[in-house]
């Protein structure tokens, strides 16, 4: 009986070992699954979008779901585009390239025009196993002449591709344009009627989340690019968030008189352009501004949809979260209106990111960092290889240490002109420089930008190491990206 017993427990104890070995290996397993788990990236950008959000302290911009996506994960307060221009910029921020490599200086070319061999960010996801979509504004658009086509788009890029049209397309005739006729390239609002679903952002948000969603059913690793196309003139949007802003609590910049003879001639060219946006009465201006608060809110709220859609779906764990701007934009400071100067407001943009596994969220990084730099950090993050030839700085290790740096500068270009940035000043030259050819700004006594030192004596020396940096910077940003076949035209000046 005896016997009987222990053989009974040795074969009881073989079993429960065998079940037991089964579980560890198991367990095992899902570990080195989770380890090797593809992490999704959800890439959100706006279309001339500056800072002017509550996350940055704004004093009246109401956008509470980009303000939630900012205490969840890390807000960057220097980040900073290479071409403050819509085509320009987007296809450095997609291709990993400064505008000199590749030759971009306008809104109508085709990136593949300039680098027909180029493996864009999205591209060299799709091909490391990843599903590349689209919906909506990722390269460059006429917006809002686009709106349901292509639009400049590049199609080796994706694996799908999606471009709604909302009533907002039709409603223009209903617009009221500085410049008659056109919405685009001037200051141009309307308080509309419609549902948010009804107009483009809405459609770009819905197509978002049915996409999240198949993705989620078929378990499949995704790079999702979402382009909002506002808050781009036309400032059009529902009423409601055209009521979310009384015009007597809006504040319009002012400008000396005196203000342009500060400038270089080649800066007041710039600023003066547009000719039925200077000198706009009080009244006109908040009008405008308005219009575009009331956009940011439009689109803060298609922003909040698509999130809440991430959440829901349980994928916000295995997706890196990218929410920023193609460039900055003027809203009266420097008496100017809309894009394309070199100031901070049409440079700088708002960039977030939230991250599994990041220590830093609600947190913010005061290191400078580049547009360009997307495409090396977003690769590295998702443990990806990526071309040689790719200029961008990732900036991985700021998402858990932000107190660090990667850059000392920043380097941005328009035709005619580049400006550096650095933690203390922005240096900007004009042509070959020289005497009143340059601007310097102090931004800890002058953060608007509004006193250039360029010849006051005491700031010579600092200017002559300043414009050695530069000049370092503009070589390095012009050195031809190794084994990549580059086809260059002349800059033109993009007018719009």
């Amino acid at each position: 009986m005896m016997d009987y017993l222990f053989r009974l427990f040795k074969k009881q104890t073989q079993c429960y070992g065998s079940w037991l070995l089964l579980i560890m290996l198991t367990a095992a397993a899902i570990q080195l699954n989770a380890q090797h788990k593809k992490m999704n990236v959800l890439f959100i950008i706006a279309d001339d979008l500056n800072c002017d959000l509550g996350a940055y302290g704004h004093y009246l911009v109401k956008t509470p779901n980009i303000d939630r996506l900012a205490k969840q994960g890390l807000l960057f307060t220097n980040t900073f585009c290479n071409f403050p221009l819509c085509g320009p910029s987007r296809g450095s921020i997609l291709t990993g390239l400064y505008p000199d490599q590749t030759g971009h200086y306008n809104l109508r070319d085709y990136i593949r025009q300039h680098v027909p061999d180029v493996v864009t960010l999205p591209q060299n996801f799709m091909n490391q196993g990843y599903i590349s979509a689209r919906v909506g504004k990722l390269f460059h658009y006429d917006n809002p002449g686009g709106i349901g086509t292509p639009g400049h788009d590049d199609s080796v890029s994706w694996n799908e591709r999606y471009y709604p049209r909302g009533i907002d397309k039709d409603l223009e005739n209903k617009i009221f344009s500085l410049r008659p006729g056109a919405f685009g390239a001037t200051l141009s609002w309307l308080s509309a009627e419609g549902k948010d679903e009804d107009h483009t952002d809405g459609k770009v948000a819905l197509q978002a989340i049915e996409l999240l969603k198949k993705y989620k059913e078929k378990n499949t690793p995704f790079f999702l690019g979402v382009g909002f196309y506002k808050p781009h003139t036309p400032f059009v949007a529902p009423s409601k968030y055209f009521d979310l802003y009384n015009r007597d609590d809006i504040r319009v910049p002012r400008v000396d008189p005196d203000y342009f003879s500060t400038l270089p001639q080649p800066a007041v060219k710039v600023l003066s352009r547009f000719k039925e946006q200077l000198n706009l009465p009080d009244s006109l201006a908040r009008c405008a501004i308005q219009g575009y608060y009331a956009v940011i809110s439009f689109m803060d709220a298609q922003v909040g949809k698509v999130l809440q859609a991430l959440d829901s779906l349980g994928l916000r764990d295995q997706t890196i979260v990218v929410f920023t701007s193609d460039h900055g934009y003027h809203m009266g400071e420097h008496g100017y209106y809309q894009k394309n100067t070199l100031f901070e407001n049409s440079d700088r943009v708002p960039l977030i990111i939230d991250a599994p596994g990041m220590h830093n969220r609600g947190k913010t990084c005061t290191s400078i960092v580049e547009l360009i730099d997307l495409y090396p950090t977003l690769s590295q993050l998702a443990g990806l290889h990526m071309p040689e030839y790719v200029a961008g700085t990732s900036f991985k290790k700021l998402l858990n240490t932000p107190s660090e740096k990667t850059r000392n500068s920043s380097l941005t270009q328009i035709p005619g002109g580049y400006t550096l940035r650095t933690e203390k000043y922005r240096y900007t030259r004009w042509g070959k420089g020289g005497k009143g050819m340059i601007e310097l700004y102090n931004r800890v006594e002058d953060p608007d930008e509004m006193k250039n030192r360029a010849n006051d004596p005491q700031y010579e020396k600092l200017i002559s190491q300043l414009d050695e940096e530069l000049n370092e910077r503009i070589r390095e940003a012009a050195v031809p990206p190794k084994g990549l076949k580059v086809i260059k035209k002349a800059a033109i000046n993009p007018g719009k």
